[in-house]
């Protein structure tokens, strides 16, 4: 590729607009195209905010462009999780084992305006909002767009989608017969709900991620800087307690009281954001390949959107465009073949944290209330004190460190298993203790 070849980035998401600026650094001229007016000055979708958890990943891959202190001037460090049960006492759960690390409650509009801005201050790029792809040509990379004006065609020497889960990127190789989808969806959807600040302070603790746990759903609160939480709803879409069960503000007043008895008095337009707010889906999505000859490639939700759970769709799309821009340096940017190797190195990664996700979701919903889990945590840290650097918790692993996503599975996978043939073992030499005892009382009555 010469200098004068334009790389195309469709979706100016926070994937997109930090693309945009790992290209720009290395020389490419960036076309960013999205589909939406500019969020900067336009009106933020009722209920579509979802709080986003920008963990050590994240913060790697902005470091790499100087712009983390910036993103970081507005996050919140949230150094656990507090359970609220439906009785008794608030439980707070550290995520590591000295108590000092955090994830980061971070607003998404609030860190997709900062990349944006970032993106539009470097020399070659330049972004077009209210452009819908409507059509693509993988083999030559003339697209069409849909703008206000009417349609207009453009092309670029390489089209990259980071448009999200329902990328139109992904849509268009899917047309031409370049990759196959599939779409898994849970039986959940979310809703947004808001606790204002009280009395000009937060209303619950800010050094935490607040969790609802209520066996087959949840709600979570994340703070933001205006001192209020951006609550999520984490609830089935049918059946006697899923959303579409209550229609009537007296049966919502009735069911939060039940469910959740301290929410009330701390977010008084409940009713409101419920009745208002619309109901997301949340969903796995998985395809391939993710690039067509070389030219044509799709990173984080288009090519491997997850569900939430594990606050890592961001920080895993943030990793996609660093070991993108390593494929360049190992290839001597050949797109050609850095696409490819890009997809090699990361599949396996990006299908570990999928899985990992949804069984987050289990334990956030069904387990972090209970004893037995909190005592297994107790134990986990326990381990990690008595083998510093040798046992890690998952927890640890996946947040606070970039060790690839599927070397985090199969490090733990190891770690269980000694750890289970060291209890069997203890456990053996036990009952043989106990074996000899016996047999010497017999001898010595």
């Amino acid at each position: 590729m010469n200098e004068k070849d334009e790389v195309a980035v469709v979706g100016a998401g926070l994937a997109g607009c930090l693309l945009a600026c790992f290209l720009a650094r290395r020389g490419y001229p960036v076309a960013l195209y999205e589909r939406r007016p500019d969020p900067r000055t336009g009106t933020v979708e009722r209920g579509r905010s979802i709080n986003l958890a920008l963990s050590e990943r994240g913060l790697d891959a902005l470091r790499r462009i100087d712009l983390d202190k910036q993103v970081m001037a507005d996050a919140l460090p949230m150094r656990g999780r507090m359970i609220h049960p439906m009785q008794g006492e608030l439980n707070f759960q550290p995520y590591s084992l000295d108590g000092d690390r955090a994830i980061n409650s971070i607003s998404r509009g609030a860190l997709n305006n900062a990349l944006l801005n970032a993106a539009a201050a470097l020399p070659g790029v330049r972004i077009a909002f209210d452009h819908r792809l409507v059509g693509l040509d993988p083999a030559t990379g003339e697209m069409t767009y849909e703008t206000p004006q009417g349609k207009t065609r453009t092309s670029a020497a390489v089209v990259l989608g980071t448009d999200g889960a329902g990328s139109a990127v992904r849509g268009q190789l899917l047309a031409h017969g370049g990759l196959t989808e599939s779409l898994d969806f849970l039986d959940y959807g979310y809703k947004e709900l808001t606790i204002p600040p009280l009395a000009g302070e937060f209303a619950l603790d800010p050094d935490a991620l607040h969790i609802w746990p209520r066996g087959t759903s949840m709600m979570i609160a994340l703070p933001n800087p205006d001192r209020s939480f951006t609550c999520t709803l984490f609830w089935p879409t049918g059946g006697t307690t899923s959303f579409a069960s209550l229609g009537s503000p007296a049966a919502i007043e009735r069911h939060f009281r039940t469910q959740y008895p301290d929410l009330m008095s701390l977010a008084p337009n409940l009713v409101d954001d419920y009745l208002h707010n619309p109901v997301g889906m949340l969903g796995t999505v998985r395809c391939a390949p993710w690039q067509s000859g070389g030219t044509v490639g799709l990173l984080g939700d288009a090519a491997h959107a997850i569900v939430p759970f594990y606050g890592q769709g961001a920080n895993c799309a943030f990793e996609d465009v660093v070991e993108l821009d390593r494929c360049l340096d190992d290839t001597g940017d050949t797109w050609k073949t850095a696409l490819p190797l890009f997809e090699a190195r990361r599949r396996d990664n990006t299908e570990a944290i999928a899985r990992m996700a949804l069984a987050n979701f289990v334990e956030m919903r069904d387990k972090v209330a209970s004893p037995v889990f909190q005592l297994s945590r107790k134990v986990e840290h326990a381990l990690e004190r008595a083998l510093p650097g040798r046992y890690v918790s998952r927890y640890e692993l996946v947040s606070f460190s970039t060790t690839p996503y599927a070397e985090v599975q199969r490090r733990v996978r190891r770690q269980h298993q000694v750890l289970g043939a060291a209890l069997a073992g203890a456990g053996a030499l036990l009952l043989g203790t106990l074996g000899t005892l016996a047999t010497r009382g017999r001898r010595n009555p």
